[in-house]
């Protein structure tokens, strides 16, 4: 199955719809926006080069692009407005079935600013390649990239997490026993030349060009002429530097010929034996989600009918029922696979000795039930399954005579020391440390999926606009005492009213899904599938490799 997408390129961060259903349908509508890369003009130009547009490659590629599970498909949006869009950060990922091997692709959208890197092209990719490691995944590269975007080089060069950090995962990768394969289809310029060539196996079309520094460069540093493709061409990679293992003429037959190359993997190792389980059916239909979750988050639900919509029929056991109310712990099947699972329970809940307990909230017993189960789940080897909609943990007098600090820290630390594969599905809120105690990016999830309606920040906007609301009220009715005269109550009123916008903004999903907080905004009746096709990639078993070099150029 394909995990969809969302994407709104023409609208405003947070599209009002009065329900799910219809804020799912409008944002769908939007998805083909910047699946589109580059546009037409690009897509022209991509074709009287003699190439196909990067989603082409992919349909030529894939047993069937529509089982591709995308991931990323929101970095980068709006990050960049001084040099206009960039869908997807100008790079395509995901996996998908080769030979019925499940494969990491990424690959470089030249139709984008000519597949050059950005910030978010680059922690893209690395995040790609956390994923493929993690879950054992053979990895193709199809190059196709001017190299870094020179006017943001300094965030995109040096760091551990920027771009060089690419070259010494592939490094990592080929030690470890990990296939990958890259093929230059287009350019392949200075620093961004080592990454097919740390690969296992590197292809290149007739066309293409690979070199540390192009014609003008050179000419610029030794004041040599050189033809592009005595400098870097297929035909002198392939023939005097040796550099290339196979050169093909065009993009179609190098697509062939990585197809080729990935049915040699053995099947037993690297295929995907999980096709069956998407035949089992569910307990509740997964249909009734956008009866019970609504858009802004307030009205109240049973965690476990939510529960219901995504495991299998008669296959949930819950762990103390009775005991830490608002956070539900169950095991469970989610097709086939048996999975620990931790939600969020948004009805009100009455507890013995705290009494009346509020929904969303974490307290200090449900915190300590989570961390026994998180435990538990560790010591039975079972994968977990966070399903957040959480406001936070509880504060107050109460709260904190309870010893909610302590049962926070025992929570996040089962969480941090955690080695199970963890999957983590945003369903509505998830505010400051409930996203860290509910496995948010920070804690390591395998993979981490939002719904559209999702909402993400260290708090929610009513309060922490009105923080920043009295601090900036207080700076400006400074300023104007200095000036001898008070601050207009109309220039406050909308002071106000655009912090909070700013900061609604700013809790929107795609604001998140942009800066790469979530690997993909999923469909919510979808959330079944998509959990089905994570749990069968996360059962790999993790590469682990003595110190050696792999496979390196001599």
């Amino acid at each position: 199955m394909a995990v969809r997408s969302m994407a709104s390129a023409n609208e405003a961060p947070r599209t009002r719809r009065h329900d799910l259903r219809s804020l799912t349908e409008a944002v769908l509508e939007q998805e083909q926006a910047l699946q589109q890369g580059g546009g037409a003009k690009g897509l022209e130009r991509q074709h009287k080069l003699g190439r196909l547009f990067v989603r082409e490659r992919l349909a030529r590629l894939l047993d069937d692009d529509e089982f591709f599970f995308e991931l990323g498909l929101w970095a980068g949006f709006g990050l960049y407005p001084e040099v206009g869009e960039t869908p997807a950060a100008g790079c395509v990922a995901g996996i998908g079935l080769i030979h019925h091997r499940p494969c990491m692709i990424i690959a470089n959208d030249a139709t984008v600013k000519a597949g050059a890197f950005f910030p978010m092209t680059c922690k893209k990719l690395l995040r790609a390649q956390r994923i493929a490691f993690e879950n054992a995944l053979p990895v193709v590269y199809l190059v196709d990239s001017a190299g870094v975007y020179l006017p943001m080089q300094d965030e995109i060069f040096p760091d551990e997490d920027d771009f060089g950090r690419i070259f010494r995962n592939n490094a990592v990768f080929s030690a470890a026993g990990i296939p990958q394969y890259a093929a230059i289809m287009g350019n392949c310029i200075a620093g961004g030349a080592y990454l097919p060539v740390l690969c296992d196996k590197t292809l290149m079309t007739d066309g293409s060009g690979l070199y540390l520094a192009g014609p003008a460069l050179v000419k610029a540093a030794i004041g040599q002429d050189v033809d592009p493709e005595e400098l870097g061409g297929a035909k002198m990679h392939a023939e005097i530097s040796g550099t290339v293992d196979f050169r093909e003429p065009d993009d179609p037959a190098c697509l062939e010929r990585i197809r080729e190359l990935i049915a040699l993997l053995p099947e037993r190792q690297w295929g995907w034996p999980h096709a069956d389980t998407f035949d089992i059916p569910p307990h509740r239909d997964p249909e009734e989600v956008y009866a019970l979750v609504e858009v802004e988050g307030k009205k109240p639900y049973d965690a476990r009918r939510l529960i219901e919509c995504v495991i299998d029929r008669d296959s949930m056991t819950e762990y103390k029922a009775d005991y830490g109310k608002t956070l539900v712990t169950a095991f469970a099947r989610i097709g086939g696979h048996a999975v620990g699972i931790v939600a969020n329970q948004r009805l009100q809940c009455q507890a013995p000795q705290q009494g009346v307990q509020i929904g969303g909230v974490i307290y200090a017993d449900s915190a300590d039930k989570a961390a026994r189960f998180v435990l538990d789940c560790n010591q039975t080897g079972l994968p977990l399954v966070f399903l957040q909609d959480v406001v936070g943990f509880m504060v107050g007098k109460q709260a904190e005579q309870s010893g909610i600090i302590r049962s926070g820290a025992k929570l996040v630390n089962a969480m941090s020391n955690s080695t199970v594969p963890k999957i983590t599905v945003v369903v509505g809120g998830s505010f400051g440390a409930g996203n860290y105690a509910l496995c948010g990016k920070a804690y390591d999830p395998r993979f981490i999926f939002a719904w559209p309606n999702a909402k993400y920040a260290v708090m929610g906007a009513a309060q922490a606009s009105g923080v920043i609301f009295s601090i900036r009220q207080k700076v400006l009715e400074a300023e104007a005492r200095k000036h001898g005269h008070e601050v207009d109550k109309e220039e406050l009123e909308a002071l106000r009213a655009q912090v909070y916008r700013d900061y609604d903004e700013q809790t929107d999903v795609r604001y998140a899904a942009a800066r790469g907080w979530v690997d993909a905004i999923i469909t919510p009746d979808k959330t079944r599938e998509v959990l089905i096709t994570a749990l069968g990639l996360v059962k790999r078993p993790m590469p682990r490799a003595p110190f050696h070099t792999g496979v390196i150029q001599t």
